[in-house]
């Protein structure tokens, strides 16, 4: 039997997260099946990024605004949610929301997924920073620079990399279309 044939095994399951086997194959998913929300802000050619504490690396991180769809036992939507997020996180409000893509964070290990959008028409409406999280502004023509942020922070290279990506192909999108 092949290991897409393979019957399915939760091995542990916490109050957020379940271990599956399935054949020879071991990964991680969320117990109640949300799916999360990466929110690509600028504003005034800067990039909206939160700091928080990861507990699962031990450190702070400097990431892109974002959240769960779903989590508050009510059927949301991803744009409803990136925008209850993005003000939550870091006091901005959006005229419109642009949904990206689908995408899997890590999917040799992890069955959850994220939509990635982006958020048009930037307005600041409050203070942001629910549940420990700072609000980081960085310029978008440079990176940030290793001693920007608190000490121990992980910076996102990745995360950064890929939002260059998403810019540069929606640059080119906006040149062939205009």
């Amino acid at each position: 039997m092949s290991d897409a044939d393979a019957p399915r095994e939760t091995m542990w399951q916490g109050k957020y997260v379940r271990a599956i086997k399935q054949g020879r194959w071991e990964y991680v998913s969320r117990t109640n099946e949300v799916r999360a929300v990466v929110i690509l802000a600028e504003h005034e050619d800067r990039l909206i990024l939160v700091e928080q504490f990861r507990f699962p690396i031990g450190a702070r991180c400097l990431e892109l605004p974002a959240g769960l769809v779903g989590d508050e036992g009510h059927i949301a939507d991803v744009e409803e949610t990136a925008l209850r997020e993005l003000e939550e996180e870091t006091g901005f409000t959006a005229e419109r929301i642009e949904r990206l893509g689908d995408y899997y964070s890590s999917p040799g290990m992890l069955a959850e997924g994220f939509s990635l959008v982006r958020a048009h028409g930037l307005r600041k409406v409050g203070e942001g920073g629910n549940c420990e999280v700072l609000t980081v502004v960085a310029p978008l023509s440079g990176s940030i620079k290793k001693n920007s942020a608190r000490p121990r922070t992980r910076r996102a290279n990745n995360v950064l990399q890929f939002v260059a990506h998403i810019q540069h192909l929606a640059q080119r999108n906006s040149e062939a279309i205009g």
